[in-house]
């Protein structure tokens, strides 16, 4: 994994100006009024890199860019990075070599924005690196908790409520009720009623349409009656006998004068 973990630059400042600083005499913090600030001892360009989790605060030649010096600093704030009591542009670092010799030398800035963003760069560095840190222990407690088992057993059911209607999972639908013609009619509501349409009252055009038959009056001569009354059978008054004829006088009377010319007059010829 460390073969893995590349330099990232975090922050690069052109001019940095390098002290050597007195040995600390007491617990109070260091004061850049101790040291000669007019007479930087080297003056340079100062880098801050991260690698994984380590920042280092790297002082470079500014042509050549050959390592004058190296910080590596894992935590901020720390010993390894330490801020003046009396300004904010200048800085204690610890530098250590390849051999493990470690010493205090002062940094200061001549612009006040280059001093904040030093101290942002290295404030960011190490605000992900407690969140890395966090989340790594959150997975690592989450993996050693048992694992909740939430999958149905051999055998167990779960019923499901939709509306009024109640199914069982995995069991046999109920079967719909089937009406006339193949048709599927569905219950009806619960507490309700099937409204009976209403019977339309009879038009005027029908009842004008509709003739009621005289009733028939019986009398004693049956036969004379009929033959009076059944007016749409010509046929069967022909082939009634003559003697049940009642108006077979006037045809005979009619038939006796044949060429007799019709006269007019007001009545009526039957």
């Amino acid at each position: 994994a460390a073969e893995l973990e590349y330099e990232s630059v975090l922050c690069v400042k052109p001019d940095v100006n390098v002290y050597r600083i007195p040995p600390r005499t007491s617990n109070r913090g260091y004061r850049a009024s101790d040291w000669k600030l007019d007479h930087p001892d080297w003056t340079g360009r100062l880098r801050v890199t991260s690698k994984g989790k380590t920042a280092y605060i790297k002082l470079e030649d500014k042509v050549s860019g050959e390592l004058f010096a190296q910080a590596p600093i894992d935590q901020y704030p720390g010993i390894a990075v330490e801020t003046v009591a009396d300004s904010s542009r200048y800085f204690v670092i610890r530098i250590q070599d390849g051999t493990g010799r470690s010493a205090f030398i002062g940094i200061g800035f001549t612009d006040r924005g280059d001093a904040f963003d030093f101290n942002v760069s290295l404030q960011d560095h190490f605000k992900w690196v407690k969140q890395e840190t966090e989340i790594s222990k959150e997975s690592q407690e989450a993996d050693t908790r048992p694992k909740l088992d939430l999958g149905f057993k051999e055998g167990q059911t779960i019923k499901l409520n939709i509306g009024n209607m109640t199914s069982k999972k995995g069991g046999a639908a109920k079967p719909r009720v089937s009406g006339s013609g193949g048709l599927s009619l569905l219950p009806p509501p619960p507490g309700g009623k099937i409204a009976v349409p209403p019977i339309p009252p009879p038009s005027s055009t029908a009842i004008a349409n509709h003739v009621t038959p005289p009733p028939v009056q019986k009398s004693s001569n049956a036969s004379s009656a009929d033959i009076l009354l059944d007016l749409d059978a010509p046929a069967a008054a022909s082939k009634a006998p003559a003697t049940t004829d009642l108006w077979g006088d006037f045809s005979t009377a009619s038939s006796a004068v044949p060429n007799q010319a019709p006269q007019q007059s007001n009545w009526v010829q039957f």
